[in-house]
Order: structure tokens, then C-alpha cells, then sequence
């Protein structure tokens, strides 16, 4: 019979320790598209394990169980939870765990560890163990998600629609003088493409260019065609989704359907997670950051934050600019304290992210009863 060494009992008492004291798990799990991989600390942050799982619904309930072995699940850092891991922070909430938004690790931590998928997912569970992380994960099982993926859809058609109608302008400068002569009676792209939609090109002849640039032109007029009638009706739907997530917002001057989805996409339907209106206008790139070396005192721009949001308020700002007299007024007054008209402009910023924050906040507050 072999005696177990003196380092060996030594071990072993060590991993009893770490399991009686193990009442708590706190994790971290980098997500990817076709896996994510977990880590579990303990309280003391010391690694109690690294397990990968597949992207699926199995997966998520494995992750959890897995989690659930080493104790009570106290927080889970998960990275990307509005891309990859979006479904697995759904499966997280809907089993009770507290589900913390991580961001991928910086570069200096790369430099020094190395990089790989245990590694960020050790550094997630260690940002939440630490405090640094404490931001809660969106809640995107209601009607804003709704919103963005409508938002997105549409957005998409504009952007296709735009482009289609760029390359039927280039297509008319090379074309046939006869071809672009039937098109001198509209004066712009959509009124040519409404014509080029009802050519009639002869198939037996496309390798004659005037045959080939009607077939060409017919196909991007219908093109553009379907796009805007996709738009439209996608249009159609977020004014409704939106008129009953936001109508408090909506009312403001210069809220449109798409700059308060905007705005409510980045806020999230769960906006509790936000703890002020100061962290709402960070999150939308339209709060100061300090940049102050020794005595000066200074703040700079916040070029972070989601840019969808922070053109929202901007284009708000200058509808406001165009309609409202006291928002002229304002800038008129600090434009004569000394500022510029962009520094001005930028303070407006501000404050509408502050009006729009409690309107946003008291919509979200009331959706229930009206859904």
C-alpha cells in the first residue's frame, strides 16, 4: 500500500478549505457564436473551474447547472449580452441569476495574461467580483427589443434604397442618349427610377449595351421600388410600437419615432439599471469627461457611448434650434458668455438627455398597463 505524501495531504486539505468556504459562486463567461466558455470564482476570487458550452438551449441549461454545482450563483459576468450572449442572458434571468454587462478586456491585461476564452472569462467574473463592473444587462424579452429589430430592419432598407438609387445615377451617365433622353421628364433619381421600373428591354439582344443598361436599370428601379415600400411599412409599425412604449417622449419637440427608439434602445426596457439621468447622458456620449492634468481644469469630449443614441440628441437639439425660442435663446446666451456655437450645442445636449431621461423613465415605469 502506497503512503500518500506529505505535499499530497497538504493539497488536499487545501481544496477541502476552498469547498466548505465556497458558499457563493461569482462567473464569467465569454460568449461566441457557436460556444461560450464559463468560469466560477469563489468570494476570495480564486478559480474553482473553466468549462465551455455549445450556443444552444441545452447549452445555457448546462451552464447553469454547471455554475449551480460549485453554490449559490451570487452575479454573473457575461461580455457582449446585446450580440452573442443575448440569448444566454435571457436563459440566465429567466432562472434568477443577476446578470452584469462586461466589456471585453482591456489590451494591457492581453499584454500581460496572454489571450484566450478561459482568460476573458476569468477577467468578466473578476471585473464583477471586483465592483468594477455593475452595470445590469439590457432586458430584451419586451417590447424595445421589438423596437430595435425593427429599427434595424428598417434601417437596412433606407440604406440598400439609398445605395440602389446611387448606381441607377451612375448607370444614366454612361447610358444610351436615346435612354437618357426618355428619362428628361423627371427631374429626380425617384421619379427616373419609377420610369426605369417599367422598361421593357428585349432579352434575346442583352449583349447590346443599350438592351443590357434597360434590363439593368429596369432591375434596379424595381429594386429600389420594393425597398421603399419595405420601409414604409416597417415605418408604419415602429409608429405604433413606439407610440405605446414612449408617448410621454414622443410628445417632446423633436422626438420623432426613430430618435425615440433610438433613445430607447440605448436605455434599454429595463432603465431601472441606470441609476441617474447623469448615467443615461454617459451612456449616450453626451456627458463630459475630465481631462484635467495638474492644476488645470478641464473636460473633453466623450467619444464612446452608443453614437445612434447621441445622434438622436443631436438632431433633436436642432429641430429644437429651428422651432423653439427659448432653446435660440439659450444659445445666444452662452455663445455671448464666451462658448462656441458647437460648445453651446453640446451643452443642449445635455440637457435634453436630462428631460428625456425621466420622460423615458416614466414611460418605461407605466408600459405594463398600457401593454
Amino acid at each position: 500500500m502506497s503512503v500518500p505524501s506529505r505535499h499530497a495531504s497538504r493539497f488536499e486539505k487545501k481544496d477541502s478549505s476552498i469547498s466548505d468556504q465556497n458558499q457563493t459562486v461569482i462567473a464569467g463567461i465569454d460568449c461566441h457564436t457557436d460556444f461560450h466558455v464559463a468560469a466560477a470564482l469563489d468570494p476570495l476570487g480564486r478559480v474553482l473551474g473553466t468549462e465551455s458550452f455549445p450556443a444552444r438551449c441545452a447549452g445555457y441549461r448546462s451552464t447553469h447547472e454547471w455554475l449551480a454545482s460549485f453554490g449559490q450563483i451570487a452575479a454573473v459576468g457575461v461580455e457582449s449580452t446585446g450580440s452573442y450572449g443575448a440569448a444566454l442572458t435571457r436563459s440566465l434571468l429567466e432562472r434568477g441569476c443577476a446578470v452584469v454587462e462586461v466589456n471585453q478586456p482591456h489590451r494591457h491585461l492581453r499584454a500581460r495574461r496572454g489571450k484566450n476564452d478561459a482568460i476573458d472569462a476569468k477577467a468578466a467574473a473578476r471585473k464583477v467580483l471586483s465592483g468594477e463592473a455593475t452595470a445590469a444587462a439590457k432586458d430584451t424579452t419586451g417590447i424595445v427589443e421589438a423596437i430595435r429589430q425593427l429599427s434595424v430592419a428598417r434601417s437596412s432598407a433606407v440604406k440598400a434604397r439609398a445605395a440602389a438609387l446611387c448606381q441607377l445615377g451612375d448607370l444614366l451617365v454612361t447610358a444610351p442618349a436615346a435612354l437618357r433622353e426618355q428619362l428628361d421628364g423627371r427631374r429626380t433619381l425617384e421619379g427616373k427610377a419609377s420610369v426605369c421600373a417599367r422598361l421593357r428591354p428585349d432579352t434575346r439582344l442583352l449583349a447590346d449595351p443599350a438592351q443590357a443598361a434597360k434590363a439593368a436599370l429596369r432591375r434596379l428601379g424595381r429594386r429600389i421600388a420594393q425597398l421603399g415600400a419595405d420601409a414604409a411599412e416597417l415605418e408604419r409599425r415602429l409608429d405604433r410600437l413606439v407610440a405605446v412604449a414612449a408617448p410621454t417622449t414622443l410628445s417632446r419637440l423633436g422626438c420623432g419615432t426613430h430618435y425615440t427608439a433610438a433613445l430607447l434602445v440605448a436605455a434599454g426596457e429595463n432603465i431601472d439599471r441606470l441609476n441617474s439621468e447623469a448615467s443615461f447622458a454617459h451612456l449616450c456620449g453626451a456627458a463630459p469627461v475630465p481631462a484635467s492634468p495638474r492644476r488645470t481644469k478641464r473636460h473633453r469630449l466623450n467619444f464612446a457611448g452608443n453614437r445612434e443614441a447621441n445622434r438622436a440628441l443631436h438632431m433633436i437639439v436642432i429641430v429644437r434650434l429651428r422651432y423653439c425660442e427659448q432653446t435660440r435663446s439659450y444659445l445666444n446666451r452662452r455663445v455671448a458668455e464666451g462658448k462656441t456655437k458647437k460648445e453651446a450645442i453640446r451643452c443642449l445636449k445635455r440637457f435634453v438627455a436630462r428631460e428625456l431621461y425621466r420622460t423615458l423613465r416614466a414611460d418605461l415605469a407605466t408600459l405594463t398597463t398600457r401593454t
